[in-house]
């Protein structure tokens, strides 16, 4: 091991140890996460398909909800802030984030809408490993004004005692424009970062400290596709500068990481762990969450990324919708080596 790496395992290690002493307030898409465990006890006479016996079903926080439990078992102080039914999905989902120790006073709670549900069905034979074979998915309707301007009081006062804001948006209708213009403005003003998550709408979004999207939308954003690796160099400085981003984050998978920071030449995160990922599910709030926290506390952004390359993973060698530990993460510093 060279010295270099060796200052640089100290370095990040010593971010990972300001983190319990951050607080963090996450703004998006809470979602019920359910998982149908079954094994396949023989086929339909009423149609081609296996019956499946049930087993078990386990309901996790997905989405922002799951960012938020990310932040926590990293160590942070987290506030969530979104809207939920209260239905029975709703009801596990702020019970599981409350047991955690995630603030839910800004969570808004109503029987006028459908917690946002994704059902996966996982089947396989009886001593086999169970496979994810269908989801089915739950969408609450399109949210009021007056829950926007509601969500918009709560956000102005949650960040005046935060340290970052995490905009976690599944396109389900709680960061519409409007309140992505209340958070940047309100977290420019406090100075402190501010970052978007976005499944879709990452064009909607600019003017942030910075984003994580992956290839796939970086090339769905800029309608072409990235055919090799200075593709991708010039496609990620393009994008962060039409955004108005300081920096821009692209995960790519067992690739790992690139980073693009103004003014500085990219930088290429390589992967850490196995190579094969167990279950990919979740691993994207994973990756916000670490990035924003490192940078919360006063991580570089190549040192922020770094950490959420590690923490990236790690969560992927975990079955279902999963967070990691500071713990795990020290760990896989001192196990591993990046550049």
């Amino acid at each position: 091991m060279t010295t270099d790496r060796t200052l640089q395992q100290e370095r990040l290690i010593g971010v990972v140890s300001r983190f319990p002493g951050r607080r963090i307030l996450v703004v998006g898409d809470a979602i019920a996460d359910q998982f149908v465990y079954g094994a396949i006890s023989r086929v339909s006479r009423e149609a081609p398909v296996f019956i499946l016996r049930h087993e078990q079903t386990e309901t996790v926080p997905g989405g922002a909800a799951n960012c938020a439990m990310n932040l926590v078992s990293l160590g942070a102080h987290v506030s969530l802030i979104g809207v939920v039914g209260e239905d029975v999905a709703g009801k596990v989902l702020v019970e599981s984030l409350e047991t955690a120790g995630v603030d839910c006073t800004g969570l808004l709670k109503s029987d006028k809408i459908q917690t946002t549900t994704k059902v996966r069905i996982l089947a396989g034979q009886l001593h086999s490993t169970r496979q994810q074979v269908i989801r089915l998915d739950y969408e609450g309707a399109p949210l009021s004004a007056a829950f926007h301007e509601t969500l918009r009081q709560r956000i102005l006062e949650e960040v005046q005692s935060s340290d970052a804001v995490i905009i976690s948006d599944y396109n389900y209708g709680v960061a519409d424009q409007n309140l992505a213009r209340v958070i940047r403005d309100s977290a420019t003003n406090k100075g402190i970062p501010a970052l978007v998550d976005s499944r879709f709408r990452l064009s909607d979004f600019g003017n942030f400290t910075s984003a994580t999207p992956n290839e796939d939308e970086v090339e769905q954003l800029l309608g072409r596709q990235l055919m090799d690796v200075s593709d991708l160099q010039a496609a990620g400085e393009e994008m962060r500068e039409r955004l108005g981003y300081r920096a821009l984050l692209i995960t790519r998978g067992s690739h790992g990481m690139m980073l693009f920071e103004d003014g500085v030449a990219p930088v290429q995160i390589d992967a850490v762990g196995a190579r094969d990922p167990v279950d990919v599910t979740g691993a994207g709030d994973t990756v916000i969450a670490a990035y924003t926290l490192s940078l919360a506390s006063d991580a570089s952004f190549p040192d922020a990324a770094r950490l959420a390359n590690y923490a990236g993973g790690l969560v992927v060698m975990k079955r279902g919708t999963a967070s990691v530990t500071s713990e795990e993460l020290v760990g896989s510093i001192w196990s591993n080596r990046t550049l």
